[in-house]
Order: structure tokens, then C-alpha cells, then sequence
């Protein structure tokens, strides 16, 4: 099951994922937000933290939740304070009861990563692709378009048309033709 514990928060946060069974894990960790007692209320453990990238909106609990349940935290780069973990593009990596095969996606930030398992559907965008053809900023440190785009289209290149659930770094997860997003994300990434 995949729970996003920062749905009803009024702060500056990115949205988290508690993903349930086998392995249960944190995918991102938010800010500004009791997530520690967020997920305490869903679980009793974590097993890790998954990052799909570093910026401040998506790793401002990170201590917290590490001290808390005493998990390190799985990320593209290690030389960034509190990633404790490399994940290698294309390394497979278990969330919850599926596999998902991580997949480097800068152009946002340089240390982007998206995961996708083609067994259970899903794709954990971060902040690349959003609902309704929105698409990651590219204005900050680190950011450039045209690697986006390149990062976008391999991600529709992995996806299936199938897609079940796109669950993304900020709004609403995407459970309705979800690979349709992706597409018209990699169009209008090209026109604006």
C-alpha cells in the first residue's frame, strides 16, 4: 500500500510516501511537518528512506526520521550530506511488496532519481513529471531543459502505456491513464 502522508499538510513540503509490506520504506521525507508521527500513526518500523532527489522541500525531516527509527537514507549521491547509500541508475530496489528499477533522471537536479516497477504499474516521478503535462523546474541550481526533456522521454521510453499510478513529488498522485501525463509532460517540456 502507498500512503502519501503529506496530503493534508498546509506547509512547504514535498509530498512522502509510506510504502507498506515486505520492505517498508519512505520515499522522500518532506519539510516543515511532523512526519515522524505521521508515520508512526501508519507503522511501527521503517526499513529505509528513498530519495528522488536532495532539494530542501524533499529532505528537511530527513535527521528526524533517520534518529527516529534508526534507518539510513538510499540516494543517487553520496557526497550529499545524509545520504548514506548510493543507488546506481538502473539498480533494482524493493519498495514495499515490488521491485523497482531506479532510474537517473537529472535535469531538475543533478542527483534525480525516478523508480519504476513494471509488475505493480507504478512510477515515483519526483519532481520530473507532474499531472496534466507539468514537468520539474528547471530555474534552480542544477536545473537545465534540455536535460529534462532527455530525462523525461527515457522515462517514457521504460514506462507502459499500462501504467497504473504515477506518484509525484508536489499534488495529486496521477490513477487515471497516468502514461498520458508523461507524454503530454515530454510536449509541453518542449514548448515552453
Amino acid at each position: 500500500m502507498i500512503t502519501n502522508l503529506a496530503r493534508n499538510v498546509q506547509a512547504f513540503t514535498s509530498n512522502v510516501f509510506l510504502v507498506t509490506g515486505d520492505r517498508p520504506v519512505l520515499v522522500d521525507t518532506g519539510a516543515n511537518f511532523d512526519v515522524v508521527d505521521a508515520v508512526r500513526s501508519e507503522v511501527d518500523d521503517l526499513e529505509a528512506v528513498i530519495l528522488t532527489h536532495t532539494h530542501r522541500d524533499h529532505v528537511g525531516n530527513l535527521a528526524a526520521v533517520k534518529d527516529a527509527f534508526g534507518v539510513d537514507a538510499w540516494g543517487y549521491d553520496t557526497s550529499i550530506e545524509g545520504v548514506d547509500h548510493a543507488i546506481a541508475d538502473e539498480e533494482q530496489v524493493r519498495l514495499g511488496d515490488h521491485e523497482y528499477v531506479a532510474l537517473h533522471t537529472p535535469g531538475h537536479k543533478d542527483d534525480h532519481l525516478c523508480f519504476y516497477s513494471e509488475g505493480a504499474g507504478i512510477l515515483f516521478a519526483g519532481d520530473l513529471i507532474f499531472q496534466n503535462g507539468s514537468f520539474g523546474r528547471t530555474d534552480l541550481e542544477e536545473g537545465d531543459r534540455t536535460t529534462l526533456i532527455e530525462s523525461i522521454d527515457r522515462v517514457l521510453e521504460r514506462i507502459d502505456p499500462s501504467l497504473a499510478a504515477m506518484h509525484t513529488g508536489h499534488g495529486p498522485s496521477v490513477t487515471s491513464d497516468p502514461y498520458d501525463h508523461v507524454e503530454l509532460s515530454a510536449r509541453m517540456a518542449r514548448q515552453s
